[in-house]
């Protein structure tokens, strides 16, 4: 080429270039404009998934407390550890250091990994306690994160369990106080907005999205002291007779507040890995029983109350039997003539038969349902059973004959309870509460107050030598109640040789403050009489009760005056 030729091409090569460098800066110009205006909020949001965070804060659970403000549930902070499946399942070189930190098998880990290989959530283990936290922590694998909640743990344990219940691993209540109160106790969740590094570490929050309302508390009418009387004695009973189940309710015949509530078999709630089904029923208020002879004294009341009977009235139970239709009621002895008070302190089959068969059927039901058998307490347990009474208009004259000594209906310990402070409250039903009341509610009247004072004054005859409740004496205290024995129903009759051992009853006589049930199911040691099985506890349960809640002693041994001895020579 000539040098003329490039000299002319000097320019053209000039202006090429110049026009590249311009459309360059304009490509460069446009790119930036697009970016930082056209897509901005496409790529503002595309970072913020990334790094930016919606999480969400969990609520403290209230506590539960006894009546005195004693904790029986308490929500401690915990975490738990969870993974991103497609970022840790390229961590294989470590996974079994994640095991052995987690306490996994590492077969159940790689198997947990693969089968949610697509997702980008998996629990690894819930609520771990800090050592674990702080292993998994240090060994800063990527794709595991660590999730702060809260656990439920039960101070009284086994003493408290069928009454306040307990949550899952989610903090939802799933039986007792924990389930009927779960919305009252759980609080709403709070939310916020973070930024996570790579690791999914917070690094910075950004903004609160919704505040975190905590649980409320909850009193229950429960007293700690006494519910751990009551689970003593019942355990030690349970062994001491080799029992199949039993229950014990305590109830405050002034409210009707339940100050305790036991039942064996029973369970931890803190560790309930190897627990059975059965053992979560609270059988004071779910299990029903034929209540037996602690039902005469409830058709005494009626027989009273009808205006054909007084408490001396006579009873001829002679001699010791007695045919209704086809069938017989019997006596364990022939205790002759006796009086409407004898029937009771005697506990004759025959005299309380013979005394509600006189009564028209309908006032007998009519009292029975006024106490509360058939219905349910309103307590608002969950599960809670009404129990059994037949319709009156239902009742041949066998049935009417067994009603009168607790045999063809079903009652629960806590119904049996709360029929019993109806005579200890001058005829006042108060329906039983589980919360603590700051004042006690006044109660529906569904008996005369004389007669509930004839009643209390016959039961108090069951506590003397010659009644079949002796036992359940509580010295310093006038006692009354009745003692209770009944044959289990089987198929085809009743057993022979399995029983249900009751006492009910409460204290002091003079001025009722406790009403105690006891309910042992099956003793298989020898002695089966509630006068010997159940009187015992009711006696300790009681006496331990009394004391604990400071109640005056009305039956004080009167002290002999002081005599001041004269030397010789006085007058």
């Amino acid at each position: 080429m000539s040098a003329d030729a490039s000299i002319s091409m000097y320019p053209l090569r000039r202006v090429a270039v110049l026009a590249l460098v311009v459309l360059a800066v304009a490509l460069l110009t446009w790119r930036a404009v697009y970016l930082q205006v056209v897509t901005s909020a496409f790529l503002q949001y595309q970072g913020d998934a990334r790094y930016l965070r919606v999480v969400s804060i969990p609520a403290h659970r209230g506590m539960i407390t006894d009546r005195r403000g004693e904790p029986l549930a308490i929500s401690t902070p915990v975490h738990t550890v969870w993974a991103n499946p497609r970022e840790l399942i390229l961590q294989r070189q470590q996974l079994p250091q994640l095991a052995r930190a987690l306490g996994l098998d590492m077969d159940h880990l790689q198997r947990l990994l693969a089968e949610r290989a697509t997702r980008e959530f998996v629990y690894l283990k819930r609520q771990v306690n800090p050592e674990v936290a702080d292993r998994v922590t240090a060994l800063g694998i990527p794709g595991v994160f660590l999730q702060r909640e809260y656990k439920r743990y039960y101070p009284a344990g086994e003493v408290a369990a069928h009454v306040v219940g307990f949550t899952d691993i989610d903090d939802t209540g799933q039986e007792g106080a924990e389930l009927t109160y779960d919305k009252w106790l759980s609080g709403e969740p709070g939310a916020k907005r973070v930024i996570k590094d790579r690791l999914g570490r917070v690094v910075e929050d950004v903004e609160s999205i919704r505040p975190t309302r905590a649980g409320q508390d909850l009193a229950l009418s429960i007293d700690r002291r006494v519910q751990y009387l009551a689970y003593r004695e019942l355990k030690a009973a349970m062994a001491a007779h080799k029992a199949r189940s039993g229950s014990v309710v305590v109830l405050d015949v002034t409210s009707g507040e339940v100050l305790a509530m036991v039942n064996q078999p029973a369970y931890n709630p803190n560790n309930r890995h190897r627990v059975r089904g059965d053992q979560y029923r609270n059988r004071a208020v779910t299990d029903v029983f034929e209540p037996g002879s602690t039902v005469k004294p409830f058709t005494v009341a009626a027989a009273l109350a009808s205006g054909q009977y007084r408490p001396h009235t006579p009873v001829d139970t002679t001699p010791g039997f007695m045919r209704v239709g086809p069938n017989t009621v019997r006596d364990m002895h022939d205790y002759g003539a006796l009086d409407v008070s004898g029937v009771i302190t005697k506990s004759s089959n025959v005299g309380a038969a013979k005394i509600a068969l006189s009564l028209e059927p309908e006032h007998l039901w009519r009292l029975f349902t006024a106490v509360g058998f058939g219905s349910t307490t309103g307590s608002g347990f969950p599960g809670e059973a009404a129990g059994l009474l037949a319709d009156y208009h239902r009742w041949y004259p066998i049935e009417r004959a067994t009603l009168a000594f607790g045999y063809g209906m079903s009652v629960t310990p806590l119904q049996l309870a709360q029929a019993y402070a109806v005579f200890a409250a001058d005829g006042l039903r108060r329906p039983v509460s589980f919360l603590r009341h700051e004042e006690a509610p006044p109660g529906e009247r569904v008996l005369p107050a004389q007669v509930t004072r004839d009643v209390r004054a016959m039961l108090e005859t069951v506590i003397s030598a010659e009644g079949t409740g002796s036992l359940a004496a509580v010295p310093g205290y006038r006692v009354a109640g009745k003692t209770g024995t009944v044959h289990k129903a089987t198929v085809g009759g009743y057993s022979k040789d399995r029983y249900v051992s009751v006492f009910a009853g409460f204290a002091p006589a003079s001025h009722p403050r406790l009403a105690v049930v006891v309910m042992i199911n099956e003793p298989r040691a020898g002695k089966h009489y509630g006068g010997q099985v159940a009187a015992p506890v009711f006696s300790r349960v009681m006496a331990g009760g009394l004391r604990l809640l400071n109640v005056t002693p009305d039956n004080l041994p009167e002290k002999a005056p002081l005599r001041v001895a004269q030397g010789e020579g006085s007058p």
